[in-house]
């Protein structure tokens, strides 16, 4: 009896930690840490889902927000908006898609895969801060906001990545916008 105890207790602390352990609200941005929060994000919505709108938000109080509108079946012409905070995912919405005639919703959406995806998203908000200590002088930058910037005409070799970040108490925000291949298309303030 003893030993099942102890191995009942055992199983409920290795879940704990499996569980705490796959908080993306906690994942750095970097390559690894978005490459992370992509696995949380396929493990809840499938491998081959398409998103109109993918959004990782930093929120110093409670980590990560991460934003999607998805959906499993394109040609329902149905997408839900989905948010995690605090490795919880909830629903906010239902959403009613109208295209073109002549055209299929997949046309307008994306999937993460190796075209686009949140490790390259990761690997530019490095870069990004990297650029914005050695230019600004900088010290610590903080993530505000990092999404894929779909167009709305589908046009996949338009997409961008876009990272936000600002001073980490506070102040200016730095937007970065970077094509598919890494290259950056600007830098505001």
């Amino acid at each position: 009896m003893k030993i099942l105890k102890q191995t009942i207790v055992l199983v409920i602390a290795i879940s704990t930690l499996i569980a705490c352990g796959r908080n993306s609200g906690q994942k750095p941005a970097t390559a690894d840490g978005f490459s992370d929060i992509e696995s949380d994000i396929k493990n809840e919505f499938g491998n081959d889902a398409y998103y109109t709108d993918l959004t990782i938000t930093y929120n110093k109080s409670i980590g990560n927000i991460i934003g999607v509108t998805v959906t499993k079946d394109p040609s329902s012409l149905k997408m839900e908006q989905w948010n995690q905070t605090q490795g919880v995912w909830s629903q906010n919405q239902q959403i009613s898609l109208e295209v073109p005639q002549g055209t299929k919703a997949e046309d307008y959406m994306f999937q993460l895969d190796d075209n686009i995806n949140l490790k390259t998203l990761g690997k530019l908000a490095e870069k990004a801060s990297k650029q914005l200590t050695a230019d600004k002088k900088l010290e610590n930058p903080t993530l505000a906001m990092a999404f894929v910037k779909f167009p709305k005409n589908g046009d996949i070799s338009k997409t961008e990545y876009t990272i936000m970040l600002k001073p980490e108490h506070g102040g200016t925000t730095f937007t970065f916008s970077y094509d598919l291949s890494g290259n950056l298309i600007k830098m505001d303030y």
